[in-house]
Order: structure tokens, then sequence, then C-alpha cells
């Protein structure tokens, strides 16, 4: 029995080799606090208060490093209670673990579901609080790159990109935190092992599956770093003129002109043409076209053209040109190219220059406006036909009549035909 290293109870104290000063510690405050449900909620108390004054220390370091660091008070704010949460949910859990010590078998059997259930909170909260930390750090990277400036190229492609990565990051979170909670327990371990075992099959049967949606969360993936759309682009998709307002794994939402939503899925980009008008650049470049009389004269319209855009800040300065490109099928076609910063004031400034032009071509030129001419004549007398020699009426269209020689040619068929006996030896 000496050679054993069984606990031995001594004064309500539980010594255990290798652990006799830590044991016999709690072993003394068992002894002080008295029986366990007491024991466990003044450990539960001590855990709470330490856990209270450990956030408001450092919940004070950090909100003084966010303003030295100019951080937005709302993104600080936000960490303020998944951080104070997380700090009071291990209290507790140390503190229940802790007052288990020394218990006897009347108690000791509650120990197991207390620790999985304190065990699985921990895990949650730490999940929250992790995905609020990504959260700060986007905002925090969103922040630095504006997009409501004039060349805002490089803000939109940082945007799109730390958008994704966020719903990543945050996905990925959650499912590390539901696999954690999952290992709690001693089942689901074997079962993860049997998963692990048949995980070539199942990834089979997956993958056929949700072929489509795996397609769009890795057209998605793709969308984000290679650049082809970014957050606030201005595109011509499906025949819709909008701006790109969200970017997803999975799909494309398009802010269309006239307010309304396209909701397109991710490889709809990778697969089918579209038009990027702010690729590399917001500034864009488009024509205004007039069909107009040949009595239209080009260099005062030219020179008007010029007066219109010295009016308005629509036009950013860049070109103004007005050309005759084509003068065919009775109309003159006048072509004038505009330039602006953006799309949205592009298609402005082109209404503005269509409005004035029109109404100086009605006060200075309206010889130049488009018309329709009709020739009105007098009927003519039809012209006299010919007639062969017995009246009838004869042209060059018959073949076997009409004239001498096509007489001639029609009695060679119409005619009797010679025959030739041959004679007898």
């Amino acid at each position: 029995m000496g050679g054993r290293n069984d606990a031995l109870i001594d004064g309500g104290a539980t010594r255990l080799p290798g652990k006799g000063a830590t044991v016999q510690l709690a072993g003394i405050w068992a002894d002080i606090v008295g029986p366990f449900w007491t024991r466990l909620a003044a450990f539960v108390l001590i855990g709470a208060v330490i856990a209270v004054i450990a956030a408001g220390i450092l919940g004070a370091v950090f909100r003084v490093v966010g303003r030295r660091r100019g951080w937005p008070d709302r993104a600080v704010e936000r960490l303020r209670w998944p951080f104070r949460w997380l700090l009071l949910a291990i209290a507790v859990w140390i503190a229940a673990t802790s007052a288990f010590v020394g218990s006897g078998p009347a108690v000791i059997g509650y120990k197991t579901p207390v620790d999985r259930t304190l065990n699985i909170l921990v895990i949650a909260l730490a999940a929250w609080f992790v995905a609020t930390v990504v959260s700060l750090v986007v905002d925090l990277t969103l922040a630095r790159y504006r997009t409501d400036v004039a060349d805002n190229r490089v803000a939109r492609r940082i945007r799109t990109q730390v958008l994704v990565i966020r719903r990543v990051a945050v996905a990925v979170i959650v499912i590390i935190a539901l696999a954690s909670s999952l290992l709690v327990f001693p089942a689901a371990r074997a079962a993860g092992a049997s998963l692990l075992a048949s995980a070539g099959v199942v990834s089979i049967i997956a993958g056929l599956a949700a072929q489509s949606t795996l397609g769009n969360v890795i057209a998605g993936m793709q969308l984000a770093f290679s650049g082809a759309i970014r957050v606030d682009d201005v595109v011509i998709a499906n025949g819709e003129w909008g701006r790109i307002e969200e970017i997803t794994l999975t799909y494309v939402v398009l802010h269309v002109w006239d307010d309304r939503r396209l909701v397109l899925p991710s490889t709809y980009f990778t697969t089918t043409p579209f038009e990027n008008w702010t690729r590399t650049s917001s500034q864009l470049m488009q024509a205004v076209e007039f069909d107009l009389d040949w009595r239209v004269e080009p260099v005062a319209m030219r020179e008007e053209m010029h007066r219109i855009l010295a009016r308005t800040k629509l036009w950013d300065g860049r070109v103004a040109v007005l050309q005759v490109t084509d003068a065919i099928g009775g109309m003159v076609h006048v072509r004038i190219l505009v330039t602006a910063v953006d799309a949205p004031t592009l298609f402005d400034l082109r209404c503005f220059v269509r409005e004035e032009m029109i109404a100086w071509l009605h006060e200075h030129q309206p010889a130049a406006l488009p018309r329709t001419r009709v020739l009105m004549t007098e009927p003519e007398a039809p012209p006299a036909r010919r007639t062969g020699h017995d009246g009838e009426q004869r042209d060059d269209r018959e073949l076997f009549g009409g004239s001498a020689e096509a007489d001639a040619r029609g009695k060679d068929f119409t005619g009797p035909v010679a025959t030739h006996t041959p004679s007898r030896p």
C-alpha cells in the first residue's frame, strides 16, 4: 500500500504526489470557505471581479493607444463587449475548475458537464472577439483608402480585396469555432476520425453536388484579386449600365442607374464579356451625335461647342472635338467628342451639350435642321411600243421573233422537216 500513489485525505486537504503544494492550498481554501456550492460561488465571484478589473485596465490602455493612432472611436467601442465577456468567461471557467479541486464524490460528477459547457462558451466568445478584431482591422484599412476622391482606383481595389478577405476570415473563424466545440465531446472526436477516413469519397460527392456554388466561390476570389472589377466600378453588364455596389464570394450586386439592383453570379464576370468604364481611370470620353442638313456650317457649330463647354464645370478640359464623320443619305453626320472626370458627370455633360446645341441650331441655323425633300413632277407620256410586221408587239426581248433573224430562227423549229430516204444498193 505504501508503494501506491494514492490520494491521502488529511484535514480536508488532498495531497497528491507531484502536486502537493497546489492541491494542499486548494484543500486549505476548501476548509476555509466551506461546502462546495459556497466555494463555487465565491470562486466565481472573485474571478468575475478580477475579470472586470482586468477588462477595465486593458480597455483604458487600448483606448489611449487608439486615440494616439487616430483610430475611430466607433470601431474601438465595438471591441468592448466581446473582450469583457471573453475575460469574464475565462475567469469563471478557471474559478469553476478550481472549485472542483478537493471536492467529494457527491459533486465530482458535475465537473465534466460544467467544464464542457464553459469550454464551449469560451470558444464561442473567443470566435466573436477574433471576428470583431478582424472587422476592426478591415475598418482601419478602409479608412486609409478613401473612395470619395477623384482618382480612387487603388482605393477601390484595396476595398474590394479587403472586404472579400473579411468574409473569408469570418467564415474560417466560424468553422474553426464549430469544429473546436465539437472536439470537446469524445464521441465527436471519433466521428471526426471516421470522416477523415472517408474524406476522399465525401469530397467527390460534395464537389459534384455543389459544383455551381464552388464555381461561384472560386470566381468571387478571382474577381477580388484579379482586379477585373472593383467596388464602385462603372460597368455595362447584361445590357445594364451601373456601378458595382457589392462583391461577395458568390454574387455581385450591380447598382443600376435607375436605382435598381441587378444581382449577377460571380461566374458571369469570369465567363461573359462586359464593359468596365473605370478599369484604369475614372476619366471617360464619349460622343454627342447629330444628323443635320447639308446646309449646316460646321465651323460655326464648332465655335458654339467651345462656348457651351466654357460655360459648364462638367467638362474636364481634356478633349473637345467636332467632326463631320459622314455625309450620305441626304444627311450630314456631325459628332462632338467630350470628356469628363467620371461616368455620371460625362452623362450629364452629354445631355447638356446636346440640349444647348439644339437650341442654338433652332435660333441661329434653322436651315441646318434635318428635313426630307420631295421632288414633284408632271406625269410623262409612256414610250411608244415597237410592233412586228404583222401588227403584234415585238422587241428584242424575244428570241424567235421581232426581227428577220429571229423570225428565221423560229421557222427552223416550226416549218416542215426535210427527210432523207437512203437508196437501195
